[in-house]
């Protein structure tokens, strides 16, 4: 886009008008919004966790982070699907900056990109702990099968034994890293189920932006379209989906205030550094001298709501269906 047809966006006249008010209400307001929205969860969490509710409710016992769906899935499984995963968006984020250059994280679609790389980097290592994690109570879990068999002896049959008692030897086994894990656990699950609503919404928002509006109706003069472009804008959605159809981690509402605050900073990072350098907008509809840019701002900020609320949808249907099909295999 040539800078002649463009307003200069370094001129104080360029960003104090009515236009540009009623743009920044627009982000202004959605950030109030998510943060009182955070806020009330975060209250409301500390309030669950105190008499113990469980996931339904939006807390997670930390086992979220690694455990697949299904119980008959090993989570070696999801660890590798997650390594696959990052290592080819990792693979497809540097050949990009290889053949553009850093100019790539100008973009709402690198930015979402780069997301969704250190989320399958995060889950991959959460997902090796897990492993780790369930190796050791498989073996702790032997042992003492084991050890209970010789005490008993023919008084109490394997077959009855009860599974409680093998979980409460456990604990007992080592109670302080029992201690530290159901401390630290939640916390790393938590960090990942906000990483994982962040790309929920912002993966299906980029996808369907470029796809819906951008590619049929506001192509560029000169536009290249190429390999790398379908990459970028089919991989991060195949990858998103595919481990939202393994792991056990919910989507809640809630969670679209961080897909918002995610966006909302983007826009904010474009409209300092059009405040100081006159260059092209990466995307045409965030241009704020259009007579229509107030509308375009508010379609966008609407369409946080059917992206965030489709990938929900999917997710949601994955648990009613393998709930019904799978009863006694689906992690609880």
């Amino acid at each position: 886009m040539e800078q002649q047809d463009m307003a200069d966006t370094t001129t104080l006249s360029y960003w104090l008008n009515w236009r540009f008010y009623l743009c920044a209400v627009c982000v202004l307001l959605s950030i109030v919004l998510s943060f009182l929205v955070i806020w009330k969860d975060k209250g409301s969490r500390k309030f669950r966790s105190g008499k113990g509710e469980n996931q339904e409710d939006g807390t997670l016992s930390g086992d979220e982070a690694w455990k697949p769906f299904l119980k008959e899935i090993h989570p070696v499984c999801l660890l590798a699907f997650r390594v696959i995963a990052f290592s080819s968006l990792l693979a497809s984020l540097v050949a990009k900056i290889h053949i553009n250059g850093r100019a790539i994280f100008f973009y709402y679609t690198q930015w979402t990109f780069t997301l969704v790389t250190i989320y399958f980097g995060f889950a991959s290592t959460l997902s090796a702990y897990g492993c780790y994690r369930h190796n050791k109570s498989s073996t702790i879990n032997n042992v003492n099968v084991a050890r209970i068999d010789v005490e008993q002896g023919p008084y109490m049959p394997f077959l009855h034994q009860d599974t409680s008692n093998l979980s409460r030897m456990e604990h007992l086994a080592d109670p302080l890293a029992e201690i530290q894990k159901n401390q630290v656990a939640p916390i790393w699950s938590y960090i990942l189920q906000i990483l994982f609503q962040m790309n929920a919404g912002a993966v299906m928002l980029t996808d369907c932006i470029y796809w819906l509006i951008i590619f049929p109706f506001l192509t560029l003069r000169d536009y290249d379209f190429n390999f790398m472009t379908v990459n970028m804008h089919t991989l991060n959605v195949v990858f998103l989906l595919g481990d939202a159809a393994l792991n056990c981690l919910k989507i809640h509402w809630f969670g679209m205030s961080f897909f918002v605050l995610w966006t909302s900073l983007y826009v904010i990072f474009q409209w300092t550094i059009h405040a100081f350098i006159w260059i092209w907008w990466p995307y045409p509809f965030l241009d704020v001298s259009l007579p229509s840019s107030p509308l375009w701002y508010l379609l966008v900020a609407l369409l946080h709501i059917p992206c965030y609320g489709l990938f929900k949808l999917i997710v949601d249907v994955k648990y009613y269906f393998l709930s019904k099909w799978f009863p006694s295999s689906c992690q609880s």
